[in-house]
C-alpha cells in the first residue's frame, strides 16, 4: 500500500513496501534550505515516527543537488523567526529548529539511507551526516561551507562528524570550507558508497533491511548511538538493556523461529 505527504510545500514523503521516500522539494534552489523547509523536516520526521509498519527511509533531493545548504538571501529576510528557531532549545527541547532538522533522522527508530548528487553543502551535508548510511554520485561536491560565511557548523554536524573523521580533518573541512567530490568523501568516510546510480544502491540495502526484525534494527541504531562515545560500564548497560527488551518482544521470537526452520520470517509492526 502506497501513501504519499506533503509538508509545507518543502518535503514529500512517499511510503510504499515498509520504505518511506523522504524528498526535499524545492529543486529550483538546488533544495536550498529555507526556514519552512527546515520545519518540514521536523514534521516529516515525526510523522514517519508514528509509523510502526515503517523499515527503512530513503532521504534524497529533487532534481540535480541533494541540498545547497541555507538560503541565507531567503532566511536573512526573517529574523525575528531566526531567533525562535535558533532559542527554541529553551525548556524541555535539547536541539533547536536547525539542529532537529537534521537529528531528528538520527533519532528516528528505523535506518535512513541518504543519496546525494549534485551540491550537499553546509546544512545540507549536516543532514546527510545525519542519516545512518550515505550514497553519492562521484562527482557529488560536498562541503562544510559555514566558513565561508563567518559560521561554524551548528546544525548537529560536529556531533556527526566526530564519529567518521579524525580530528584534525573534521577542522581542516570545516576551517576551510573546500570542496570535495564523492570519491574524496568514500576515502574521508564521509560517505558509505559511491555509484553512478546511488538511488539504487540505497533500494539494495533496503531491501535486505526489510528482511529483519523491525525491534532489532531500531535497537542496533539506538544502541550504537548511545555508546559511540560512552564509558564501557555504560555501554555494557545498554547492551543489556536494549537486549532483555528485545526477548521479551513478539519479533525476536518469530526471528527465531524462522531461523530454526530456515524460513524467512514474518514480522509484525514494530514494538517500540
Amino acid at each position: 500500500m502506497a501513501d504519499d505527504m506533503q509538508f509545507r510545500e518543502r518535503v514529500s514523503v512517499h511510503t510504499e513496501d515498509g520504505i518511506a521516500y523522504v524528498s526535499l522539494n524545492r529543486p529550483k534552489k538546488y533544495n536550498a534550505l529555507d526556514l519552512d523547509m527546515l520545519e518540514a523536516l521536523i514534521d516529516a520526521a515525526r510523522y514517519l515516527r508514528k509509523d510502526r509498519t515503517l523499515r527503512a527511509v530513503i532521504l534524497q533531493g529533487e532534481g540535480n543537488s541533494f541540498c545547497a545548504g541555507l538560503d541565507f538571501a531567503t532566511v536573512t529576510r526573517q529574523p525575528g523567526r531566526i531567533l525562535r528557531a535558533f532559542f527554541s532549545h529553551l525548556g524541555l527541547r535539547r536541539a533547536n529548529v536547525f539542529q532537529q532538522c537534521c537529528w531528528a533522522w538520527r533519532e528516528l527508530p528505523v535506518p535512513v539511507i541518504a543519496v546525494t548528487q549534485g551540491h550537499c553543502f553546509g546544512g545540507g551535508l549536516q543532514i546527510a551526516l545525519a542519516a545512518d548510511f550515505r550514497f553519492s554520485t562521484p562527482d557529488c561536491q560536498f562541503s562544510v561551507m559555514e566558513i565561508k560565511w563567518g559560521l561554524i557548523p551548528d546544525m548537529s554536524g560536529t556531533v556527526s562528524l566526530r564519529e567518521l573523521l579524525p580530528l584534525d580533518v573534521a577542522k581542516e573541512l570545516t576551517m576551510t570550507g573546500r570542496i570535495i567530490d564523492g570519491q574524496e568523501a568514500k576515502v574521508l568516510n564521509l560517505v558509505t558508497g559511491i555509484s553512478d546510480t546511488p538511488l539504487i544502491e540505497a533500494q539494495k540495502l533496503a531491501a535486505q533491511l526489510v528482511t529483519r526484525s523491525p525491534d532489532a534494527l531500531a535497537a542496533t541504531k539506538q544502541l550504537f548511538q548511545r555508546n559511540w562515545v560512552a564509558s564501557e560500564r555504560t555501554a555494557f548497560r545498554n547492551e543489556r538493556r536494549l537486549q532483555m527488551r528485545l526477548m521479551m518482544g513478539k519479533n525476536q521470537r518469530r526471528a527465531m523461529r524462522a531461523a530454526m526452520k530456515k524460513e524467512a520470517p514474518e514480522y509484525g509492526p514494530r514494538g517500540n
